[in-house]
């Protein structure tokens, strides 16, 4: 999250009032992350979360908070859109789409215990199922495709062995995605960005998955995989942390079994993972954006991970 777009109290206060939201008390700018405009906004209902959507546009962002709005209609813990008199929760604001959910309660835990793991490996596959009959379809847009763009991109950056390594994984990942196995994968909409602080939780108790705006259909096992390589790994070096990982992966497959091809594939799809956040972060790098509260990730975290994934696989 970030501040592209200033947004006025006046300006919030009137989508507020359209939304029949309450009087608005303070409007604050959250720092971090890099894709969107985020203000918590204080009212006198409640706390809520409003966002404006700096990349995304009108056509893809019905999706995002349509899946949303399923999920928590379900029973998932997550943001729900608010509506106004039309039942719309797609909004406009300084001229860019907008939307207003209501603030989960907790925190993130960036120190998770193999408990922490389990919680999200068990609500990971509730979440899952509870999508499986979502009538919206849109690709997961950090997908494939946009690795075999942007890789181009980010290359003249590099230097040779990380020249040699992304250019070796993304055939890599070319020839994984061409075989029967992975046509095999169950799939369905995902979260695909589930990264510890995107998971809220109060004292010992799971309260909520948010951030929803790289969602898509693609595997269940990518979005396993985009899970266990933060969740499960040391951040500092980026070595698998084997007692949190099988408590995900147990915790999940009580909740849904994996399939055969998912066992097979969970080495590959966790270089995968390692590869998509590592060309998303290369870009984001060495080509910013201007924000007024943006500070870029570093890049080689994912690096390093790649490394680990491809020297030590794990198997599920």
């Amino acid at each position: 999250m970030a501040v592209f777009t200033d947004v006025s109290a006046g300006q919030a206060q009137a989508l507020l009032n359209e939304l029949n939201l309450g009087e608005l008390r303070e409007l604050r700018g959250i720092e971090g992350g890099i894709e969107n405009t985020n203000y918590f906004a204080f009212t006198s209902e409640g706390d809520y979360v409003l966002t404006l959507f700096e990349r995304l546009g009108f056509d893809q962002l019905p999706f995002y908070l349509h899946l949303m709005k399923h999920l928590a209609q379900r029973g998932i813990p997550v943001p729900d859109p608010a509506a106004n008199r039309d039942g719309d929760i797609l909004h406009t604001v300084c001229g860019k789409p907008a939307a207003v959910v209501n603030r989960l309660r907790g925190k993130s835990e960036l120190a998770p215990t193999p408990a922490h793991c389990s919680a999200v490996g068990t609500m990971l596959a509730r979440m899952h199922l509870a999508a499986r009959d979502f009538n919206r379809s849109q690709p997961n847009l950090r997908g494939l495709p946009w690795w075999n763009d942007t890789a181009p991109v980010v290359l003249p950056h590099l230097d040779a062995p990380q020249a040699r390594l992304l250019q070796a994984e993304v055939a890599f990942q070319n020839h994984v995605a061409a075989s029967s196995a992975y046509a095999a994968l169950p799939r369905g909409p995902v979260h695909a960005d589930l990264f510890r602080d995107n998971v809220m939780f109060d004292g010992g108790e799971l309260t909520g998955f948010f951030d929803f705006y790289f969602a898509g259909v693609d595997t269940w096992l990518f979005d396993m995989a985009v899970c266990l390589n933060d969740w499960c790994i040391d951040l500092a070096t980026g070595e698998h942390d084997a007692e949190r990982a099988n408590a995900f992966l147990q915790a999940y497959a009580a909740e849904r079994p994996l399939a055969r091809a998912e066992r097979e594939l969970l080495p590959a799809m966790l270089r995968a993972g390692a590869l998509r956040f590592w060309i998303s972060r290369l870009w984001d790098f060495h080509l910013p954006r201007e924000a007024s509260m943006l500070k870029p990730h570093d890049p080689t975290h994912f690096e390093r991970v790649l490394r680990q994934r491809i020297a030590r696989p794990v198997q599920a």
